[in-house]
């Protein structure tokens, strides 16, 4: 089973012919009956230690067989030997760090980035220092001997810059490198095989794909899985297992989505860039994208994200916003609907106006999620709310 779509069909799937079931078992239970002391009192401590699996799961916010199976089928696609699933995103990168800040208090983290992981790292709310760069060429000039972490987007929200995540991996040498992967999704990109020890996804959006889940993972080793478990555990940043469910149940289709959203996208990237309205667009498939030499060998596409300035500043795009009719305005992204969002104003409004405005993240920017939609529809709902 070497090959990504037949992964993406059955991994995780492994003891349904013993279970004699043909779709997930969705296991609701918070508690499990404890037949033998002893053996309860060994699950615990296995549990509480890290492993993945133990002989009784003891209680939902140590194990769940429902999240363990979608763990499973994750770990496949990216190709990692484990893979933590939490109840967002930011539970999964807040797990990382909190484990992280016990080997060294120093982070660094290349913008842009999501807007609320900015807010995080730059709050110290995780007791973590963390230094700001704009260039991954500076990571290794940056390195301190209490760096703890390295932190990467690819590509990067909202303006798409890609990274050489081989390059930052080397550059940063014995520290770990977590690589936030969403955008791309395991289908266009795996950042294990090119060194990274953390490939993290808010799993909310392709992975999930419909719009009707919040969840986040993190791919790893199993040296590194074992205490972002413990973590999990004593935090309570579970992953519900009807989550779980719901975003195995999606796998299947992930390739399928994802690339019928990009070759969307590609064509609305290239028909947005000679509208009259539009000032510049971010898609790595374009000329002169940032890195976009990495499309093709670390990247399989270009994918279904971009960002474009449209001219008249905050105005222009509160009009566009207001016009789509097709399109849904709204946050999030990796849907099979399309949406569109103004990141100055919505997912990147905590960041400084100073660092957004180094970035790229103006007032007349909007990222759109491009879906599964025919792409005519969609050019003439963004035509006619361009105007």
């Amino acid at each position: 089973m070497s090959r990504f779509q037949t992964k993406a069909v059955h991994a995780g799937r492994e003891d349904f012919s013993k279970l004699c079931v043909h779709a997930p078992p969705l296991d609701l239970s918070t508690t499990y009956p404890i037949a033998d002391l002893d053996v309860g009192t060994a699950s615990f401590d296995a549990l509480i230690k890290g492993e993945a699996h133990a002989h009784n799961p003891i209680y939902a916010r140590l194990y769940n067989p429902t999240v363990a199976r979608v763990e499973d089928a994750i770990a496949a696609l990216e190709g990692t030997e484990a893979c933590v699933a939490y109840g967002s995103g930011m539970a999964a990168l807040t797990a990382v760090l909190l484990e992280r800040a016990q080997h060294g208090k120093h982070v660094l983290v290349v913008r842009p980035l999501y807007g609320t992981s900015d807010h995080l790292l730059h709050s110290g709310i995780c007791g973590l220092e963390a230094e700001f760069v704009t260039d991954a060429a500076e990571i290794s000039a940056r390195l301190r001997a209490d760096t703890a972490l390295v932190i990467i987007e690819t590509p990067s929200n909202p303006t798409l810059n890609l990274i050489d995540i081989r390059a930052v991996v080397q550059a940063a040498g014995k520290v770990p490198v977590l690589v936030d992967s969403t955008f791309a999704s395991p289908v266009l990109q795996r950042p294990a095989e090119f060194g990274a020890t953390y490939v993290w996804h808010s799993a909310t959006k392709f992975l999930g794909g419909h719009g009707d889940v919040i969840a986040g993972v993190v791919c790893c080793d199993e040296a590194h899985a074992g205490p972002l478990r413990t973590m999990r555990a004593a935090t309570g940043a579970l992953l519900h297992p009807l989550a779980a469910y719901l975003l195995h149940r999606g796998l299947p289709t992930l390739k399928l989505r994802v690339e019928a959203a990009q070759a969307n996208a590609q064509v609305l990237a290239q028909r947005l860039v000679e509208h009259p309205a539009v000032a510049k667009v971010y898609y790595p498939g374009l000329p002169g994208a940032v890195n976009g030499h990495l499309v093709g060998t670390q990247m399989a596409g270009p994918g279904a994200l971009m960002a474009f300035e449209v001219k008249g500043g905050h105005a222009a795009a509160a009009s566009v916003m207001a016009k789509v009719k097709v399109l849904t305005a709204a946050v999030s992204l990796g849907s099979t609907d399309s949406l569109i969002q103004h990141p100055a104003g919505l997912t990147h409004r905590m960041v400084d106006p100073a660092v957004k405005a180094a970035t790229g993240i103006t007032d007349g920017l909007l990222r759109l999620s491009v879906g599964i939609e025919d792409v005519e529809d969609l050019w003439e709902d963004l035509a006619q709310a361009l105007g």
